[in-house]
């Protein structure tokens, strides 16, 4: 069956069933996945499909022996079950959301390095308190956009510019030099800038996706002759070099409470200050989950801030 390449213009009348189908077989790719998903047959699907198709007098998919493709039609119409199916999650996760309990799942994003360095050791707390949450947790340097719920909480090494957050600073952080005392025995430890040319720097390549206090830093550090480097994409790789002796490592001054295994060098050098803010959709500001995540960060940063004083 033929029909004609219209625009989309109008889904008022539109079936949402209908849609719902539509979305699940444009996320799989093939009718049969589809029907997996939605516990249909896959001529129940296959009819739906059609009958969608014969309502808005257009053909929605490209259909091949491996799968189904979008049409360009059929990729407008995508777009729009995909920001419908956003903003149905967001309702739901503030309908599941009770008066006094915290279930569900909160899907969280921040970067690697303080995401498995700080954040992920503490969460056995979080079970602890709450054992009906469920952690999404994603850790990647790429901002993800929370007004379109691509995570529902985040938190960022730089204050989010994107509208419609919530946003709230957390604490600060600089970039400092560290390595084992296994290291500093066996190669000395350096008392000048002008002394890391004697050792290898373990640091983030200036050119990889990294707060821009730290890229400075490493820059800066680089001017003094360093001939020897090891550069790793994030700051967990840079600490499992460091704690294997393997020289000298950039990283955030928050591993020294997690990690008694390094020693700072150079102390008087570091890096200008990194704000961390914590940030999630305004829609969800009532949302028991964010409430509970926000708190239970504040208070681990509150005694993280105290550790540290009782330390120096």
């Amino acid at each position: 069956m033929h029909f004609a390449r219209t625009p989309i213009t109008k889904v008022i009348n539109m079936d949402w069933d209908k849609l719902r189908i539509f979305h699940a077989v444009a996320d799989a790719g093939s009718l049969t996945h589809a029907g997996d998903v939605l516990h249909l047959s896959q001529s129940a699907v296959s009819r739906q499909i059609r009958a969608l198709e014969e309502s808005l007098n257009t053909t929605l998919f490209h259909r091949h022996a491996r799968g189904l493709i979008l049409t360009e039609q059929g990729e407008l119409l995508f777009d729009a079950t995909s920001a419908m199916a956003k903003r149905l999650d967001a309702a739901s996760a503030r309908i599941r959301d009770s008066e006094e309990e915290v279930f569900g799942e909160l899907r969280v994003t921040t970067t690697t390095g303080f995401g498995s360095l700080w954040l992920a050791p503490r969460l056995p707390k979080l079970y602890e308190k709450y054992p009906d949450l469920n952690i999404d947790l994603m850790l990647e340097e790429r901002v993800l956009d929370l007004p379109m719920r691509e995570a529902d909480v985040a938190i960022r090494m730089k204050e989010p510019s994107q509208a419609d957050l919530v946003r709230k600073r957390l604490m600060a952080v600089h970039m400092r030099l560290y390595a084992t005392p296994e290291y500093l025995a066996e190669n000395g430890t350096p008392e000048t800038l002008d002394d890391l040319a004697g050792h290898r720097l373990i640091c983030q390549n200036t050119t990889s996706t990294q707060v821009g206090a730290g890229q400075s830093f490493v820059q800066m550090l680089l001017t003094y002759d360093v001939r020897n480097t090891l550069t790793v994409n994030n700051y967990f790789g840079v600490l499992q070099a460091v704690i294997s002796n393997l020289g000298i490592g950039v990283l955030p001054d928050y591993v020294t409470e997690d990690f008694p295994g390094v020693t700072r060098v150079l102390e008087e050098i570091e890096s200008n200050e990194v704000p961390v803010f914590l940030a999630f959709p305004e829609e969800l500001r009532q949302s028991k989950r964010i409430a509970a995540f926000r708190d239970f960060v504040q208070e681990e940063i509150i005694a993280h801030r105290r550790l540290i004083r009782e330390k120096s």
